[in-house]
């Protein structure tokens, strides 16, 4: 796989730079007329039900009501997104196929192993949908009042502060490794393979502090005092929380990390529908009703062009592959 030069980006980007050239010659209201298949699958990388489901299936209906076909969503779980994301690179690019995803297949997934499909060369970005913000959660085992503190005990006792992630080169894993350069800490990952024993434990006192995406069971247990938010991952305050500080705002804005999602569809797909897609997805985001399913579940709404999304993916798929050379983090 070639990745480390302009030549093994192109492909990645050409679907997305190409929009840019349509709009630049005012071509962009024919494109927008162009014809979509009266079915579209929507394939979701997660399983049924969780937070990423139901987002999915909001936009989905969104679309429908919008384009006046049927959407159909189709739940292709595993490998942190992989499978999903190999369903969508292998599809006919006839516009029939897209993806919903966070970016981690992307950006992450390709550092750790061989994948069945090339991240820079298979998929095109669509449209960025939403970032899901991570918290930075203090259990009953730790006495810290707030990140200060947390950072406090863990230069006074090394190795002390046990941090729960949702595996090895997960997000937070990421966010831990970036935070332990920066701030010259060391603190003890604790990986899970799953989110309800994770939670179980937090809960007990297993280990001093987890990260985790913001959602309705943890806003729970958060309003019920059984876990307290120390910082969020997240380009601002959460409206929920706006007592919690961002990482940027505590001077780690390396580690201020949040899950991006967005819809993906194969690469050669034509950038007329690319442009159809994208322009179909952002008028769905700017609806009241998507964006209250969206806000309610501590997700913000994004949106914005192809080629600004590929850039995003772009910039984490580099940035990721530093930290995890540099860290040594390896997949299970």
């Amino acid at each position: 796989m070639n990745t480390s030069t302009d030549t093994g980006r192109r492909p990645f980007l050409r679907a997305a730079l190409g929009l840019a050239a349509l709009g630049a010659a005012g071509l962009m209201r024919p494109v927008l007329a162009q014809e979509l298949p009266r079915t579209l699958r929507l394939v979701v990388a997660y399983p049924a039900g969780g937070v990423s489901d139901v987002v999915a299936r909001a936009l989905a209906d969104r679309l429908a009501a919008q384009m006046g076909n049927t959407v159909i969503v189709d739940n292709r779980a595993g490998a942190s997104g992989a499978i999903g994301m190999d369903v969508v690179a292998k599809a006919a690019p006839d516009g029939a196929t897209l993806g919903f995803a966070a970016i981690s297949p992307l950006v992450l997934s390709p550092h750790l192993g061989k994948l069945p499909y090339d991240p820079l060369r298979d998929v095109a970005p669509v449209a960025s949908v939403m970032y899901s913000p991570v918290l930075l959660l203090a259990t009953p085992a730790s006495t810290s009042a707030d990140f200060a503190a947390l950072m406090d005990v863990a230069r006074a006792q090394p190795g002390a502060v046990r941090w729960a992630t949702s595996g090895p080169a997960s997000l937070g894993h990421i966010m831990l490794e970036q935070l332990r350069a920066a701030a010259r800490v060391d603190i003890t990952h604790i990986p899970y393979k799953g989110g309800g024993q994770q939670m179980n434990d937090a809960l007990s006192g297993q280990f001093e502090v987890l990260s985790t995406n913001a959602g309705p069971a943890v806003a729970a247990q958060i309003q019920a005092g059984k876990l307290r938010p120390l910082a969020v991952g997240a380009p601002a305050r959460l409206d929920t929380l706006p007592q919690v500080p961002t990482l940027a705002e505590l001077g780690y804005r390396a580690a201020n990390l949040s899950s991006q999602f967005g819809v993906f569809a194969p690469a050669a797909l034509p950038p007329a529908l690319v442009a159809r897609y994208n322009a179909e997805i952002n008028k769905a985001l700017a609806s009241p009703e998507l964006r209250a399913k969206l806000t309610a579940t501590d997700n913000v709404p994004t949106g914005g062009s192809p080629s600004d999304f590929a850039r995003e993916i772009l910039a984490e798929y580099e940035s990721n592959g530093r930290i995890i050379r540099a860290a040594g983090i390896k997949a299970d």
